[in-house]
């Protein structure tokens, strides 16, 4: 395995490929008693310099995982980045993707300026929430109404 992660544009056909496998994969393994999965992409012009970044992880040319970072409103004197849409192929599971991507977007945080990173995820990622806690992330008061989510994760940006 030969991994590489490299910010890209967010419109480019890796990409919706790898959201639409990300978001077929979410409706189907949502919750049932939480109700419907609201199927909602970013708009890919939110992440773009200087307001954010996408990314894709490549094992071997083949793309096998994805994330992305936005700037939203600040909070007091928090600049915020948000992460979204991370995302890894069964194929590239087990391999270190989602750390390698997580690595990439908080550097880009820390390099746009963020003086904190703020993600939203469901509790039933299991995987994804300890990740996101053995990187730092505390548990914080919802600061979306994402109807998917239902906890939301801060973490302050080392300069």
């Amino acid at each position: 395995m030969t991994l590489e992660v490299r910010t890209v544009p967010a419109d480019i056909p890796e990409v919706d490929e790898l959201l639409d496998a990300y978001l077929d994969e979410r409706e189907a393994t949502f919750p049932s008693a939480q109700g419907t999965y609201s199927r909602k992409r970013t708009p890919a012009a939110e992440f773009t310099p200087p307001n954010g970044v996408f990314a894709v992880a490549y094992d071997d040319g083949l793309a096998v995982g994805c994330g992305g970072l936005r700037r939203i409103a600040d909070d007091g004197a928090d600049v915020r980045f948000e992460v979204k849409h991370v995302f890894v192929t069964p194929a590239g599971r087990g391999k270190g993707v989602a750390t390698a991507l997580m690595d990439t977007l908080e550097a880009a945080a820390s390099g746009l300026g963020a003086t904190a990173i703020v993600l939203d995820t469901n509790d039933s990622l299991v995987a994804a929430g300890a990740m996101y806690r053995g990187r730092g992330y505390a548990r914080v008061q919802p600061f979306n109404d994402n109807p998917n989510a239902t906890a939301w994760y801060r973490k302050p940006v080392r300069g």
